[in-house]
């Protein structure tokens, strides 16, 4: 591993912290390296309207008496490029070459065409020494919701459902209003996880009748995504769990058939990245359309003896990506390719 790349490395770990809580931002992690060797300050971006990553960095830098001398000598890395516009906060490309920087390391070009290698003519404009492509597919796979966001106009889209060792997600009947647990703890507080990590969470109506669930992510510290149901018939009332004050709730009149209008809806609403978890009938209009980018699969060991609601099945061109052993459950991640 290179110089570049280990200091890239840990603008990778540093921008890792903000996910959940950055949205509409990016991900993103700053190193300030001196001319010995020594990190000088490191930072990343937490939330929206907050200060960036280069920007905490500099400041972490400056609490240990950096300056500009300091500055004029180090490198600086960020695992994306700097931004040049003006947001909620100035832009991070100009306050480099306000600091003295004269070599600045990038992950990968943002794809924002607010930004979109603006940053990096206002750094090599300033004489400032830029190195663009350290670990670029690193990079751009921390930030896979943000680019789908900019490059595709969608959200990123996660399928995620639990199924029986005989592929059922559910019994046909149920004496209670409320989700049929086919996983372990383990694979449920994962579930939790992945609900902290995305923008929002969407679900049909039925699933909300069947279930009455609150989809939230209260196994796991983080925030509640935004709760999406698709209710064309407008059956949703305020007494169900998806209703109350635990987080936002956007009810949307489309039946699942029309997936290309829930997602450029999705869109136009600033959604970054979705989790679907429900039901089978939704989650299958989604593979069906080609609309998805991840599938996480929990298959418990418990049977239904081949009497219940079928598990959405995947087709199409798609890889698995990854196999985890959840004490007795089994996770696949497979990729939409």
């Amino acid at each position: 591993m290179t110089t570049h790349e280990k200091y890239m490395e840990r603008c990778l770990q540093l921008a890792q912290n903000g996910l959940g809580t950055t949205y509409p931002n990016p991900l993103v992690g700053s190193v300030i390296v001196s001319e010995n060797d020594k990190i000088l300050g490191e930072g990343w971006h937490l939330k929206s309207g907050e200060p960036h990553a280069e920007v905490n960095a500099v400041r972490d830098a400056e609490q240990k008496s950096c300056g500009r001398d300091a500055f004029a000598k180090a490198t600086l890395y960020v695992n994306l490029e700097p931004c040049s516009h003006t947001g909620k906060t100035p832009p991070c490309a100009s306050m480099i070459v306000q600091k003295g920087f004269q070599k600045v390391v990038i992950g990968t070009l943002d794809p924002h065409d607010k930004v979109a290698g603006k940053g990096i003519s206002i750094l090599e404009n300033a004489g400032i020494e830029v190195v663009v492509g350290v670990l670029e597919n690193d990079c751009n796979e921390l930030n896979k919701r943000f680019f789908t966001f900019h490059k595709k106009r969608r959200p990123y889209i996660i399928l995620k459902w639990a199924e029986t060792a005989d592929g059922f997600i559910a019994p046909k009947q149920k004496n209670e209003q409320k989700p049929v647990w086919i996983t372990n703890s383990h694979s449920r507080q994962l579930a939790h996880k992945l609900r902290a990590e995305e923008h929002a969470i969407l679900v049909g109506a039925k699933t909300v009748i069947d279930d009455n669930p609150s989809l939230t992510c209260r196994d796991w510290s983080g925030i509640n995504p935004t709760r999406i149901v698709l209710d064309s018939k407008n059956s949703i009332t305020d007494d169900y769990k998806v209703m109350n004050h635990d987080a936002e709730t956007l009810k949307l009149t489309y039946s699942s058939s029309k997936i290309y209008e829930i997602v450029e809806e999705l869109y136009k609403k600033n959604i970054q990245s979705i989790i679907v978890e429900g039901g089978s009938t939704t989650i299958q209009s989604f593979i069906d359309t080609g609309l998805w980018d991840q599938a996480y699969q929990f298959m418990g060991t418990e049977v239904l003896f081949y009497q219940g609601l079928k598990a959405p099945v995947l087709n199409g061109n798609y890889r698995l990506q990854e196999r985890k052993q959840m004490n007795n459950d089994v996770l696949k991640i497979f990729r939409n390719v």
